[in-house]
């Protein structure tokens, strides 16, 4: 992650069907008509059935009453998943050239992601981390060798820094591999110095040269993994209303708690694509902040799928928990969503103190919303409308004062 600013030559993959082997070269920042490719919304698909994965296993968890636990696990879990796939975001913003051997080392990337998923359950359950671990590591090992490859066709300071990339993710997969031997207590410390070990890889390999990237790519494709990630929390909710209804017969119990969540995730969809976020993205600083950030933006907007499950489960008497504990598995992630979106960017394009206080007002009312009981998850969802409408209906006044302000005189 990097300035954009950083121009290379223009490296576009030529539009025939089957690209031959070439030099991997950085793409110039400022490239027109950039998008993302079938391959990266490929990519994005194959990582939420891991998302998924650990979406139902951290409804489980908490409707057995083990939320600690739980949320510890995914917390993990999420952790591995987002950082893989962030890391071959902006890797591919700079050097997608999209030819043969491109694609082979992304599909090894994917199969990767499906051996993690594979083993979510049992990282869950049984305290097994063996497939998760093999799973990343196939991931990072793969996204090493593309930074290899960039080195080799670049430069110096250039070839310095995408060496300095691939050595330090190595690095870390040995780091990672020695949580398998750790007795299961102290895995959790080594869980903490590696995660700050591999964040601390772009910094150090960027220090000197920093790597190119095309913001309005980056935006697509972080608003596209956002757009897949609420999807899955509605087919998640959806399953869980229809299990209620078809299962326990009972429509008058789930009914609001479908009708709150729809409009969560609405609302939720709404506030995080009301800002044109490119524009903000023009320093590394910006970059670094906004993309480790998005942590998480995504894990809690897959959190509020889990916690909708969730409360349906104890609508239906299904989970082993008060309804305040349900509903707070709704709220407590929408209220993360909606401070952490705010904090990322939609802050810096709101104007006054009315347009900054939405946001975080709404989070906190969302909160307040855990202790309704049964129509928690309804009301969450009117708040969440009303923050939207007000949202809409401030810019448009301040829009409108801008008008006349700027309308010549009669």
């Amino acid at each position: 992650m990097s300035s954009p600013s950083s121009a290379s030559a223009p490296s576009a993959p030529p539009p025939d069907g089957h690209p031959p082997v070439r030099r991997l070269k950085a793409r110039h920042p400022r490239e027109s008509h950039r998008a993302a490719t079938p391959l990266e919304l490929f990519f994005d698909l194959c990582f939420v059935v891991a998302i998924a994965q650990a979406g139902v296993q951290l409804v489980h968890a908490v409707a057995e009453g083990h939320a600690g636990e739980g949320v510890l696990n995914y917390a993990m879990v999420f952790f591995a998943i987002w950082w893989a796939w962030m890391n071959f975001t902006w890797f591919a913003s700079a050097y997608d050239n999209d030819d043969v051997l491109y694609r082979v080392v992304t599909l090894i990337q994917i199969a990767g992601v499906l051996v993690l998923a594979a083993g979510i359950s049992r990282a869950f359950e049984d305290h097994d981390w063996v497939a998760v671990v093999i799973g990343y590591v196939i991931m990072r090992v793969a996204m090493a060798a593309q930074w290899l490859r960039a080195g080799r066709s670049a430069a110096p300071p250039e070839s310095t820094m995408a060496r300095s990339y691939s050595v330090g993710v190595l690095l870390c997969q040995i780091g990672w591999l020695g949580l398998l031997l750790l007795p299961e207590g102290a895995r959790g410390w080594l869980f903490l110095v590696m995660v700050a070990l591999e964040l601390c890889v772009p910094a150090y390999a960027e220090r000197r040269h920093p790597s190119s990237w095309h913001p309005h790519h980056i935006a697509e494709r972080y608003g596209l993994l956002t757009i897949i990630v609420l999807g899955e929390t509605i087919a998640a909710a959806t399953v869980a209303v229809k299990s209620g209804i078809e299962e326990h017969d009972a429509l008058g119990e789930v009914l609001p708690i479908a009708a709150g969540g729809l409009l969560i995730v609405f609302a939720a969809w709404w506030i995080y694509f009301v800002v044109p976020v490119h524009s903000y993205l023009k320093s590394s600083r910006q970059s670094f902040l906004w993309g480790y950030g998005h942590y998480l933006v995504f894990a809690s907007a897959a959190a509020i799928g889990a916690g909708l499950e969730v409360a349906v489960e104890q609508a239906v008497g299904k989970a082993h928990i008060s309804a305040a504990a349900a509903s707070a598995a709704v709220t407590l992630p929408t209220a993360v969503f909606l401070l952490t979106v705010w904090a990322l960017h939609a802050r810096h394009f709101k104007v006054g103190v009315a347009e900054q206080l939405v946001l975080p007002t709404a989070a906190l009312l969302v909160l307040g919303c855990t202790f309704l009981g049964g129509s928690a998850v309804f009301v969450a969802g009117i708040v969440l409308a009303l923050t939207v409408a007000a949202g809409v209906a401030l810019t448009a006044q301040r829009t409108e004062r801008e008008r006349r302000a700027t309308a010549p005189a009669a």
